[in-house]
């Protein structure tokens, strides 16, 4: 079973500071693979990402940055690459990423299996490549059957693996991956596991990314009003019961997005008696 925790860059010394105490208490309990840290719109935390996935990987862990290609060029992407190789990272997160605002502009590089196939090109193997996932359809998507040729595009350029988005309904997570195998994708497909600390946070993301949220739930989060206390037992009960029916079932792994937090996460875990 891999589990896998993602952070995004800090923005503040206080943010640094409180996450380096997050990674070494997930580090030190739940032993993830790897750590992965997020890229903003078209490369807005570059800096950030960079700095986070360089301390991480001094500090003996494994880091994993996510790498977007949408509004750069081969010229900005090649240089990042190497400068991650030349300090030993051996796992990329290679997506399409979403443009920042005001930008009309792709650049070079219109979809993901352009990157995954630029970054086999430019290092070889040397990485281990992940990609996104959508079992649900990517909002933008022209159809769900094109978005699962989008996927298995992104892996016969080269990807080794896959993280979702999150998603509650673990039917649709199994449909895609059956799907996807059919037309050749049959790489390791990790679903991504958001917790549930904070309703409307929950379903703002949500509603942006279009991952749907049952209307159970969304009724139940709501009854809840501004109950933190109750509305984190509930989510806690709601995402381990999640994860127990996607580990049964035979998925391969955790990717937690932790929202630099520790506590949910390794919450979640001892229920599903992962950690001590």
């Amino acid at each position: 079973m891999e589990l896998s925790v993602e952070f995004f860059p800090p923005k503040t010394p206080e943010g640094a500071d409180k996450l380096r105490l997050v990674r070494q208490q997930l580090a030190a309990t739940l032993k993830p693979t790897f750590f992965s840290v997020t890229f903003g719109a078209g490369g807005s935390t570059q800096d950030g990402t960079w700095t986070t996935v360089k301390e991480m990987h001094e500090a003996g862990l494994q880091a994993a940055p996510h790498l977007s290609c949408v509004g750069s060029t081969r010229e900005k992407i090649a240089t990042l690459i190497q400068q991650y190789q030349a300090i030993g990272i051996r796992r990329i997160v290679a997506l399409r990423g979403d443009l920042p605002s005001g930008m009309g502009q792709y650049g070079e590089f219109q979809h993901a299996d352009q990157l995954v196939s630029f970054i086999r090109e430019t290092t070889g193997d040397h990485f281990h490549i992940e990609v996104a996932a959508y079992p649900e359809t990517h909002p933008q998507a022209k159809s769900p059957a094109d978005d699962i040729v989008r996927f298995v595009n992104k892996v016969k350029a080269g990807a080794n693996s896959a993280i979702t988005q999150y998603f509650f309904n673990t039917d649709a997570y199994f449909r895609f991956v059956d799907e996807a195998a059919k037309q050749g994708a049959d790489v390791p497909v990790i679903p991504g596991i958001m917790p549930i600390t904070n309703s409307s946070q929950l379903l703002r993301f949500s509603d942006a990314c279009g991952a749907e949220v049952p209307r159970w739930i969304r009724l139940r989060l709501q009854s809840y009003g501004d109950d933190v206390a109750s509305i984190k037992a509930f989510g806690l009960e709601v995402i381990t019961d999640l994860c127990d029916q996607l580990m049964v079932a035979g998925a391969p792994g955790l990717h937690f997005y932790s929202l630099n937090q520790a506590e949910t996460t390794l919450a979640i875990a001892k229920n599903l008696q992962l950690v001590d």
